[in-house]
């Protein structure tokens, strides 16, 4: 493992993160959380590829830290927790290979098509992974919250 590429993808997963943090309308002294999460999603998901992971594990293990992380610290952020974990895992969205299913379903309306089947399989594919991974990182986010769930205990009513 290469730690200034791990370190690079940190550091732009924060930057990303408090980007994001930005556009949802984060008071600024909250955008250090959204960094602070983004750069945990981006390095966790970096040292799980590095392993030789999936892109859909690696994004689900990076998803749940991320999701632990926030329910730990949520006492301290001015945030909700929701919009911590939004906020820190968007930047592993896979938005290359998004862009690469949608032109391919493009590309079989071209006229010149020589090949249909290798290009819709391929935009297929790209498609799979995009949905995959997206429904790993809502696994991983939502994990955490079902375990570290606060249960109340309502008083049992004496007839």
């Amino acid at each position: 493992m290469d730690p200034v590429f791990i370190l690079h993808q940190t550091v732009c997963g924060a930057i990303a993160a408090a980007g994001f943090g930005v556009l949802f309308n984060i008071g600024f002294r909250s955008l250090g959380w959204c960094a602070l999460t983004g750069g945990v999603a981006l390095a966790v998901r970096t040292m799980g590829l590095e392993q030789g992971w999936s892109l859909e594990a690696a994004s689900f293990v990076a998803a749940l830290v991320v999701g632990g992380t926030v329910r730990l610290l949520a006492a301290y952020a001015d945030v909700t927790e929701n919009t911590l974990d939004v906020a820190g895992c968007i930047p592993m969205v896979p938005g290359s290979f998004a862009a690469k299913a949608i032109l391919g379903f493009l590309a079989l309306t071209s006229p010149a098509l020589t090949d249909a089947t290798a290009v819709l399989s391929e935009a297929v594919q790209f498609t799979l992974r995009v949905m995959f991974t997206i429904g790993a990182i809502g696994t991983g986010l939502a994990v955490p919250t079902l375990l570290l769930r606060v249960r109340v205990r309502r008083p049992t009513k004496l007839i």
